[in-house]
This record gives structure tokens, sequence and C-alpha cells, in this order.
């Protein structure tokens, strides 16, 4: 059995002050004896406007976010997910919101561009990234210390034909930062539902609490068994939750109930 674990935070606008928030979660993550840990969505910045990610976005394989996930991972000696972070695009008025795997000796082995861009609408709340975000084109999948891992992000949680295209996974990560009252009604039906249905576990990091753009995200991250069963949860404010992976219990799964080798589609 494999111990993995997700951080919550309620990220700002200031980059500085959400590095040193990840660097004291991560630790206490890897504290619990956690090899893989994984970062929430907009981790290094959430802006007073969705255009202020823009401005700290990085170039590939250069910059203070990339430069502190690497430093993370080789000392702890983890598998680091970093949530995502803004790259740079070739739009320079948008970016590239996307989640990079390290290894544990700090060398970048992976990544996954955010495919769906969230837009929603009700009364006075609305969201739209495809105003400032780039769409990713790619499935990402990685080879990880608990076997395959397929990525995703947030809203992409409400389309299963992406996780279909992973193939097999021993694990799906979420990074998130689903709104309050999106959250509220869909988050751990949805969460539960992908990992029944690829009878796999899911492990979600959140962004959890009110931020100083007056944004309120829903928070509970959590683990979720090939059962569909949850496992660990954090409801609001910045932690760290943890659980086991154990392989064979997600083969007994499989084997007990073969739905994925009945597919026909």
């Amino acid at each position: 059995m494999t111990i993995v674990a997700a951080v919550q935070m309620v990220s700002t606008p200031v980059v500085e002050d959400n590095l040193a928030t990840a660097a004291r979660l991560v630790a206490e993550a890897a504290a619990t004896g956690a090899r893989l840990v994984l970062l929430p969505e907009y981790w290094p910045i959430m802006g007073r406007s969705d255009s202020d990610k823009v401005g700290k976005a990085e170039p590939l394989g250069s910059g203070v976010i990339q430069a502190a996930m690497a430093a993370m991972a080789r000392e702890h000696g983890i598998w680091l997910l970093g949530g995502t972070l803004p790259l740079a695009s070739e739009d320079p008025e948008k970016v590239i919101n996307t989640t990079l795997v390290y290894d544990p000796e700090g060398r970048h082995v992976g990544r996954y561009d955010k495919i769906h861009l969230f837009g929603f609408t009700k009364g006075t709340e609305s969201y739209n990234e495809s105003r400032t975000i780039v769409p990713g084109r790619s499935v990402g999948t990685v080879e990880t210390a608990v076997g395959k891992v397929g990525m995703s992000v947030c809203y992409d949680l409400r389309f299963p034909e992406l996780f279909r295209a992973m193939g097999p996974v021993n694990l799906i990560v979420v990074p998130a930062a689903f709104t309050y009252t999106t959250g509220r009604a869909h988050w751990e039906i949805l969460l539960r539902a992908r990992a029944i249905e690829n009878q796999c576990y899911v492990l979600a990091a959140a962004q959890g609490g009110e931020h100083v753009n007056g944004r309120r995200t829903w928070g509970h991250s959590m683990l979720v068994d090939p059962w569909g069963e949850v496992k660990a949860v954090l409801a609001e404010g910045e932690g760290v939750i943890h659980g086991e992976l154990d392989l064979s219990y997600l083969d007994g799964v499989r084997e007990s109930l073969p739905a994925l080798k009945h597919r026909t589609m």
C-alpha cells in the first residue's frame, strides 16, 4: 500500500505567499508518509481578476513557480503533481492552465493542459475561463510510484469520455477550484462516479474558502476508493488529507465486477 495526499488551499493574489503556504502544506503531507502529493488548481495565484494570472505566466522550464515545485519534490523525495499553474501561451492575453509532474529527484516528467474550460452564469455569479485560457488538446497520463495516473482539472470532471480515453489507471487526480454553488450540488457525486465507473482511486485537491477576490470555493478535498467510498475529506480551509492506495483491493474490485472488460463501446 502507498500513501497519497492532497493539499487544500485558499490561495491569494500574492504568488510569494502562496508558494510559502504550499511549501508548508507539502511538508505536512510528506510527513504523513505520502509518496505522491497533489496541489489544487490555481494554487500559485487566485487574482483579484481573471487576467491577473496572465502577468504571472511562466515559460515551460523556468520561473519561480516551477522552481518551487521542483524543490519541494526533491526536498521531500515525493512525486508532486502541481495542481495548475499559468504557463505562457502564444496568445499574450491568455495562459495555459497546466498540471506539471515532478519526480522525487525534482525532475519535470509529465504535463497535462486543462481541456475543458469552465463557463457558468447564475444571477450575479458568472465565470468564463475561455477569456484568459487556451484549452489543452491531449489526454494526460503519467507513470508514478503508484502506477499509471490519469490527470484532469476541475471542470474536466463533468466529461466522463476524457477519463475513458486514459485507459485503465490506478489513480485519477483532480486539482480543482470548484465554486461553492456548483461544488455543493455536484462535486462529491461526480468524484465518486468517476471512481466507480473507472474502478480506480480518485484524489482531489481543492481550493476551499473565501478568497481575497470575493470568490468562495467549495473545498472538500477528498480521496475516493474504487468502490466509490470516500476515505478522507477536508471540508473548508487550508490543510491536508491523506490515505492509502491499496492496489490489491483495486484488483479485487475489478476481478469481482469486471465492468471495464464488459465495455462494448
